[in-house]
């Protein structure tokens, strides 16, 4: 028997899920963040002792173990990555700080401008100059070089981003620069723009550089630390990380530009529900991910999540590599309840999982929207929690919440419910935002509920905003480290050229394509897949003339790497036909007088690998489900006593009508009054709202 394991490491729990004869066995247990790849040996451990196995005879039998992680992050978030110090041309050192005069909120004067990863002390200026067509206007002094290099060292910098003018076009100057701060600096981490981000304009290109090399040392320790532990228990290949743009790839390519991990966890989640909605015949869906930490939100339209690269302030920083667009809010299990300014506030601080939430028992002492669960009777400390790893307490949780509700003028029990009610709320709120940014109606949507607490809001969340039907697949609980079973191994890479889409250079462009598959082709090999099996989809990015931003589009998908047939004559002709079609699909109108400008070429392959089949319709009911118990709780009309189903005695074709409560492994299902809880044949769940 041979196993494929799928990991993500979350603020508060690592999850597995493992996938061997056409079964998934999933898994929980606390993260660790002292080291995080403690945690993952320690689920390994369990899962090998689960099949009657030692941890090296499991690991020998994994085909591919895929991980994705929030390392990169956390290390925004707690803003404690590298010592980093940037180097860029003479007169454009506070071009990062300039942010393009761009402010998250135009209306808030005391909005302060987000921490400087780099300072202005450690950025510095060297004279040299390439101008745009990649000729050098001015040779790179290389003493200036050195000098930067030896101020830098007097700070004591870790990590030394590179971004100088045009270098995507001639990269010869920062591959120079990098040279002299070896010899200077020896032991710094590197990061250069024209590897990270090969394109303009020079903000997005500097930002995701400097973000790179902040987050880069902590990144490679953490993966380097993971790979060491793997192979000294018998791991025979290369472990697979998650891709922010919903891919992954071995190790060694991401070590190459580490920041593609950004955010990948939450991309496993939306590449897990589009292949299950669209294994349900659902192809539009929302989306949303509640955690122990986190509440994220996504739009799968058309059976995908795609990519995109461009304006993401992940973090307040922006980051110009493809990513599946997620919005997250401070909003998760263990965000903390509080009052502020005489209302009853949530988050975004977490307690994740030191100390936790208090009902885990851990020295926490600050209540979260878990402790308010137990409080509404919606978790019990009797039933088991995340698989039977410990056990809820209600000590302490009472008293937190009276200390609220001394200040709001009410009891415990009040303060709990007001605290349910405004995390309901925050969350809603932030899916209108989401989706009336894109001019889209939430009713005409199916949700899809997934984390360790999104299947116990889901319900009332989709009651507000007119959705009357949720999708909670049985392994919700693990679905982003599930997406990284589902995801194929894809590398996503562009290069910068700028022409008018009637006079494009063919050679220029079958040159641009080929170095991109060229680089694609030997990643693939390293990881040991065949150049016919990649699939190639070539791509442009386009715009019209004084816009910003450029769209992104197919010009021959499905081919072949180095399959340049399609780049002939009418190739401006088709860019232009449709580039105008993807313009009129994005904003509704287009410049019909006007003729767009190329300016990049992109490259997105991929290797079709197995991934877990998703069965879907539903079984005649043969007979009523019998509670398994009953609790008094508050499902958002007052206390009462009400029935608790085991999730592993309710079988295909049984439903359960609200209201109820739903205890699976991993999760608990709050089927609210005016809904019904459907079971599929795959042992799935679809709440439907019959009130």
């Amino acid at each position: 028997m041979t196993y494929r394991v799928g990991i993500d490491i979350g603020g508060t729990f690592t999850d597995f899920a493992l996938w061997h004869d056409g079964r998934i066995s999933l898994h929980k247990n606390l993260s660790t963040p002292e080291d995080r790849s403690i945690g993952v040996m320690e689920g390994l451990s369990t899962l090998a002792r689960q099949e009657g196995l030692s941890l090296p005879e499991f690991l020998a039998r994994c085909e591919a173990i895929v991980h994705s992680t929030t390392i990169a992050d956390n290390t925004l978030i707690e803003m404690n990555g590298a010592l980093t110090g940037l180097i860029t041309t003479e007169g454009f050192r506070d071009e990062v700080e300039y942010r393009r005069g761009f402010k998250e909120d135009i209306w808030d004067v005391r909005l302060a401008p987000p921490k400087q990863i780099t300072p202005r002390r450690r950025r510095l200026t060297v004279p040299e100059r390439v101008l745009h067509d990649g000729s050098v206007y001015l040779e790179l002094d290389e003493q200036g070089v050195r000098e930067a290099c030896r101020r830098l060292g007097k700070q004591g910098v870790e990590s030394v981003a590179v971004s100088l003018l045009f270098s995507f076009v001639n990269p010869d100057h920062e591959k120079r620069v990098a040279e002299i701060i070896q010899e200077e600096l020896p032991g710094v981490a590197t990061s250069l723009s024209h590897e990270v981000l090969p394109r303009g304009p020079e903000y997005d290109r500097t930002s995701t550089t400097v973000v790179n090399a902040y987050v880069a040392p902590r990144v490679t320790t953490y993966l380097q630390s993971l790979v060491r532990r793997l192979k000294e228990n018998g791991y025979p290949h290369h472990m697979m990380v998650m891709q922010a743009s919903g891919g992954v790839m071995t190790v060694e390519y991401i070590e190459g530009s580490p920041i593609r991990v950004l955010a990948s966890g939450p991309a496993g989640g939306v590449v897990a529900s589009a292949h299950f909605g669209s294994g349900k015949g659902c192809k539009e869906l929302l989306c949303v991910d509640m955690g122990g930490t986190s509440y994220d939100i996504s739009l799968v339209r058309g059976g995908s999540a795609p990519a995109e690269a461009g304006w993401n302030m992940h973090h307040r920083y922006l980051i110009g590599v493809p990513m599946v667009q997620v919005e997250t809010l401070g909003a998760g299990g263990g965000s903390i309840c509080h009052v502020g300014n005489g209302e009853v506030m949530v988050g975004p601080r977490s307690a994740g999982a030191e100390p936790g939430p208090i009902c885990y028992g851990r020295g926490g002492t600050e209540p979260t929207v878990t402790d308010a669960l137990v409080m509404l009777g919606i978790l019990s400390p009797k039933s088991e929690f995340a698989g039977g790893s410990f056990q809820l307490r209600r000590e302490g949780v009472e008293e937190a919440f009276a200390k609220i509700g001394e200040q709001m003028g009410y009891g415990p029990e009040e303060a709990a419910f007001d605290c349910w009610r405004v995390v309901n709320a925050n969350m809603s709120q932030g899916v209108r935002r989401t989706t009336a940014g894109k001019g889209i109606d939430p009713k005409d949507l199916v949700m899809l509920a997934y984390g360790g607490n999104g299947p116990a809001f889901a319900a009332i969340q989709a009651e507000d905003l007119g959705i009357g039907r949720v999708l909670v697949p049985r392994a919700s609980p693990t679905f982003s480290a599930l997406g990284t079973l589902v995801a194929n191994p894809s590398i996503d890479e562009e290069r910068s050229y700028a022409a008018k889409a009637t006079q494009l250079d063919q050679a220029k462009l079958r040159t641009l394509w080929s170095e991109l598959a060229s680089r694609a082709e030997s990643y693939f090999a390293d990881a040991g897949y065949e150049a016919d099996a990649v699939v190639a989809d070539y791509q442009l990015n386009m715009r019209y003339g004084g816009q910003n931003f450029a769209l992104t589009f197919d010009i021959k998908a499905g081919g072949k790497l180095g399959d340049l047939g399609f780049v002939d004559g009418g190739l401006g002709v088709r860019a232009i036909e449709l580039f105008n079609a993807r313009h009129m699909a994005e904003y509704n109108h287009i410049r019909a007088d006007e003729t767009p400008e190329v300016v990049g070429v992109r490259l997105a392959t991929h290797v079709r690998t197995p991934a877990p089949v998703v069965a879907g319709g539903f079984a005649t009911a043969t007979t009523h489900p019998i509670p398994a118990s009953t609790r008094r709780a508050n499902l958002g009309k007052g206390f009462a006593e009400t029935p608790v189903f085991s999730g592993d005695q309710l079988v295909p074709g049984q439903s359960v009508a609200g209201p109820a409560i739903i205890e699976e492994r991993f999760t608990t299902i709050v089927v609210y009054p005016g809904w019904k809880a459907a079971v599929d044949d795959a042992g799935d769940y679809e709440l439907i709202r019959t009130g």
